[in-house]
């Protein structure tokens, strides 16, 4: 767990590193492995064209931590295989989807293949909390002028019904991910007994600039992805919803309009959303504190920018005496075609995979390493090859993550595939 690794140490992800060697062999023998950081493992695997354009293939091995009060079925950090399934924290984020690209590897080199273009596998230790291991080997490959022809990161999943009027099995593969701007909201008061509070407090003010802050502070936006999204959609399905996707595709406006009413990931896709997360102030039931202050996420919508947005907030706030700090700030990535042969590769190692599944372009709401990449390689999509349910997804980060081993081998295959593919 990166966020507690003062507590606990680096040692559990040596092991880590160390359970690869044992049970990936081949891995080890024949691509050549650099650590980037302490944190960052990069695997090079020599393709036929060494004057090729690179495939990075990514995912993190750190995890989030485990709050003690949760029920989990089974011990979060046991790893317990039961009825089908792998339980444990990290299962579906992110250490399914490591393995599933390790196995391909392994199962390709035990066939002495050789890819058609370098291959990368990229594995950083501490995504949770920021991805510097990922940035650095972003920073590194970039220094030594290698452009990647096409980087995967972990990210949209094979789901069913990824909207309620889109029916069926869908390969979402992000091909963009919105920004990430954490703020700290500050206000000062004049302290002193509860019995005679002044006009406004150090907390009344923070409570009045966060309740400024609600869901139509940002407009809404339709994407070209969602607008290609919806078309894919039209196209399955029939009667009623074929007719409300396809207008939702041919009108943009209306699609934000729509989406930003039903609230939840609908609402998210299209506008930039505030989120206030954590709030402090006080030390007695009885005493008015002197500071306030509450913490906000904000998960910036593409085509806007950190600076604009933090100007939005400011603005919306209305309040000189809220100070306004940025704790955390990454600007949104761009938005990676799909009229190119790098979408095209992973449609067919879907279909390979996953046959009944429609490949999907959406964006994403969280951030991963694969953002590093994108000021100098125009293709990064994001894509776990695994089946998730709604409540699949819910576990990550929350109780019971947990993953079918079925769909841990249709991942194997798309990545088998993938690779034998590359042109």
């Amino acid at each position: 767990m990166s966020a507690e690794l003062d507590a606990r140490g680096p040692e559990l992800f040596e092991d880590f590193a160390r359970l690869l060697a044992e049970l990936y062999p081949l891995v080890h023998e024949r691509l050549t492995l650099e650590r980037i950081t302490d944190f960052g493992l990069l695997f090079r695997w020599a393709g036929h064209e060494a004057s090729a354009q690179p495939v990075v293939l990514m995912a993190h091995y750190d995890v989030v931590p485990v709050d003690e009060s949760d029920d989990w079925t089974f011990p979060p950090f046991e790893g317990r295989i039961e009825d089908g399934w792998v339980f444990g924290r990290g299962a579906l984020d992110d250490k399914g989807p490591l393995a599933v690209v390790m196995d391909a590897v392994e199962n390709l080199l035990a066939e002495d293949f050789t890819p058609a273009r370098d291959v990368y596998l990229s594995f950083g230790g501490n995504e949770e909390i920021y991805g510097a291991a990922a940035q650095q080997i972003a920073a590194t490959l970039e220094d030594r002028g290698i452009v990647p022809w096409l980087v995967l990161d972990e990210g949209g999943a094979v789901v069913d019904a990824p909207l309620p009027f889109a029916l069926g099995d869908a390969a979402m593969v992000g091909v963009g991910e919105k920004g990430v701007l954490t703020l700290r909201l500050t206000a000062r008061g004049e302290g002193g007994h509860a019995s005679a509070p002044p006009p406004v407090t150090a907390v009344g003010r923070i409570a009045r600039a966060v309740d400024r802050l609600g869901p139509s502070t940002f407009p809404a936006r339709t994407r070209p992805a969602i607008t290609r999204m919806l078309s894919l959609f039209a196209n399955r399905a029939g009667g009623p919803e074929q007719t409300l996707l396809r207008t939702l595709a041919t009108f943009p406006w209306l699609t934000a309009r729509a989406f930003s009413r039903m609230g939840g990931e609908a609402a998210a896709l299209v506008r930039t959303t505030v989120a206030a997360t954590m709030q402090h102030g006080g030390t007695a039931a009885n005493v008015l504190p002197s500071l306030a202050s509450a913490v906000l996420n904000l998960r910036i919508a593409l085509g806007e920018t950190v600076e604009g947005t933090l100007r939005r907030v400011k603005r919306r706030i209305a309040d000189p005496l809220v100070e306004v700090t940025v704790v955390e700030a990454s600007e949104p990535s761009p938005e990676s075609p799909t009229d190119n042969a790098q979408f095209a590769l992973i449609v067919d190692a879907v279909k390979t995979s996953y046959p009944e599944a429609a490949t999907v372009p959406y964006v994403m709401m969280a951030a991963t390493d694969s953002r590093h990449f994108h000021r100098f390689s125009p293709a990064v999509y994001r894509f776990a090859p695994l089946e998730m349910s709604k409540a699949q997804r819910a576990s990550i980060h929350g109780v019971d993550e947990r993953v079918e081993i079925a769909s841990l081998e249709r991942g194997e295959r798309f990545h088998r595939a993938l690779l034998r593919r590359l042109p």
